[in-house]
C-alpha cells in the first residue's frame, strides 16, 4: 500500500484471489463467522469427494482375481500401505475396521483437494468470463478460490472430526466413567489431598492437549497450502507484468514459466506430504485414545 493509502495493482490482484465466492459477496472479516458460507470450498470439496468415490467404484467394478492391471495394482498398494500403518498404530482390530478405511479416505481426499492448487490461478476466472460470469463486483463467480484446504474452515472442520473420534474412542475403550476419571487424574497422579489439588490442573492440561491436537492438525494443513497458493499468485504476477514484446516482459514471462514449473514440481511433494501427515496423525490420535496415561 502506498503512502497515499492506494492499493498497488499487485496487492489488489492477490487480495482479489484470496476472497471466496460466498453468501456475503466480500472477504470474511473475522476468523470464525458461522454466518458465512464459502460456496466454492463446499463445491470443490464435494466434487473431489465424489471423484474419489467414483474412482474407487470403477476399481471395485473392474477388480480381478488374477494379475491386476496397473491402476488396480496402484490402488491395492495404497490400501496395503494405509492398512500397514493402521496396524502399527491402532491396537484394536475392531477400531481398525473403521479407522483404516477412514484414513485411506482422508489421505486420498486431501491429496485431491491439494492437487487443485496446481490449477493455474487465473484459469477459473478466465473460464467464467468466457461464459459472461464474474465481470463485475456483485456478479456470481466474481470471487472464486479453487483450493479448499487454503480455506481455514475446511482443515479445521476435518480436524474437528478427528477430535470427535478421539473423544468417541476414548469413551468407548475406557468407558465414560473411566474416561472422565482420567481427565482429572492424569497425567499427574496423586493420593488423598494431593489428588484433589491436582484434579483441576490435570483437567486443564487435558483440555489444552485435546484443543492443541485439533487446532494444530488443521492449522498445519491450512498454513502449508495457503503459503503454496500465495507463491503461485506471486509467480503469476511475473506474467501479469507483460507490457509488450520487450526484453523485460519477455524475461519476466520466461521467469514465470520456469518458476511456475519448478514450484509445481516441488509442490507435488508438499501436496502428498500434507495428506500423508494428516492421515498419520489421525491414526496416531485415535491410537492414543486406546492408551492410558
Amino acid at each position: 500500500m502506498s503512502a497515499s493509502g492506494e492499493v498497488s495493482p499487485q496487492a489488489e490482484y492477490i487480495q482479489h484471489h484470496l476472497v471466496h465466492f460466498n453468501n456475503i459477496g466480500e472477504k470474511q472479516k473475522i476468523i470464525a463467522d458461522f454466518s458465512v458460507i464459502n460456496y466454492d470450498s463446499i463445491f470443490w470439496s464435494s466434487a473431489m469427494g465424489l471423484l474419489f468415490l467414483f474412482v474407487m467404484w470403477l476399481v471395485v467394478r473392474a477388480v480381478t482375481a488374477g494379475v491386476p492391471g496397473r491402476f488396480q495394482g496402484a490402488v491395492e498398494m495404497l490400501v496395503e500401505m494405509v492398512d500397514t500403518q493402521a496396524r502399527s498404530i491402532v491396537p484394536s482390530e475392531a477400531t481398525r475396521k473403521f479407522v483404516a478405511p477412514l484414513a485411506l479416505t482422508v489421505f486420498v481426499w486431501i491429496a485431491l483437494l491439494n492437487t487443485l492448487d496446481l490449477v493455474p490461478v487465473d484459469l477459473p476466472g478466465t473460464l467464467f468470463h468466457l461464459f459472461g460470469l464474474g465481470h463485475h463486483h456483485g456478479d456470481p463467480f466474481y470471487f472464486h478460490r479453487i483450493l479448499p484446504t487454503a480455506d481455514l474452515n475446511i482443515p479445521l472442520g476435518m480436524s474437528l472430526g478427528v477430535l470427535l473420534l478421539m473423544l468417541f474412542y476414548g469413551m468407548k475403550i475406557k468407558h465414560p466413567l473411566g474416561f472422565v476419571k482420567e481427565l482429572f487424574t492424569a497425567p499427574f497422579h496423586g493420593h488423598g489431598i494431593a489428588a484433589v489439588i491436582l484434579a483441576p490442573v490435570n483437567f486443564l492440561l487435558n483440555l489444552i492437549e485435546y484443543a492443541a491436537k485439533s487446532v494444530s492438525l488443521g492449522m498445519r494443513l491450512f498454513g502449508n497450502m495457503f503459503a503454496g497458493e500465495l507463491v503461485f499468485m506471486l509467480i503469476a504476477l511475473l506474467g501479469g507484468a507483460w507490457t509488450g514484446f520487450n526484453a523485460m516482459s519477455i524475461g519476466l514471462g520466461i521467469g514465470q514459466i520456469l518458476a511456475g514449473s519448478v514450484w509445481a514440481l516441488f509442490h507435488i511433494m508438499i501436496i502428498l506430504l500434507q495428506a500423508f501427515i494428516f492421515m498419520m496423525l489421525t491414526l496416531v490420535y485415535v491410537g492414543q485414545a486406546h492408551e492410558g496415561h
